[in-house]
């Protein structure tokens, strides 16, 4: 079962987790000139501070597809749930492994057998729970617990 989210919430997940490494989210001018530069709709800066902040809910498709299009995710994430959490699940995984030492760990198991994996995963849902954090099957997100 997914859960319905908002525009607003949908646009905040997207500026929080679609950037570039090594720098923090895009601003809502960077957004709307690069769409602007794109050829796509005419967007202002003004707007999309509405549609973050739920002020404004109502956009039009072609402001969504240019919206979609510079983050890099498919129109349907707006509207739709299971489209959205998958994206959701995918985004949270990219964001994860900016952080340079879970990336340091991903790429320490390259070369192991499927053996030496399962003992990695093994001792780190092993030291999750003594963190108390949830295990990987219960969270869904991929997001600290």
């Amino acid at each position: 079962m997914t859960q319905e989210r908002s525009l607003a919430d949908r646009l905040e997940t997207l500026f929080r987790t679609v950037h570039p490494a090594g720098r923090g989210e895009y601003t809502n001018k960077e957004v709307a000139d690069a769409i602007a530069a794109d050829g796509g709709a005419t967007i202002s800066v003004t707007y999309l501070w509405q549609l973050r902040n739920g002020q404004r809910d109502n956009p039009t498709m072609h402001h969504l597809e240019a919206i979609a299009k510079f983050f890099g995710v498919p129109p349907s994430y707006f509207f739709d749930d299971e489209a959205a959490a998958r994206l959701d699940e995918q985004l949270g995984v990219l964001t994860a492994l900016r952080d340079a030492n879970v990336r340091g760990v991903a790429l320490r198991t390259f070369g192991l057998s499927p053996a030496g994996v399962e003992a990695v995963t093994a001792m780190i849902e092993q030291v999750r729970r003594l963190e108390g954090l949830r295990d990987d099957a219960e969270e869904g997100s991929g997001a600290p617990g």
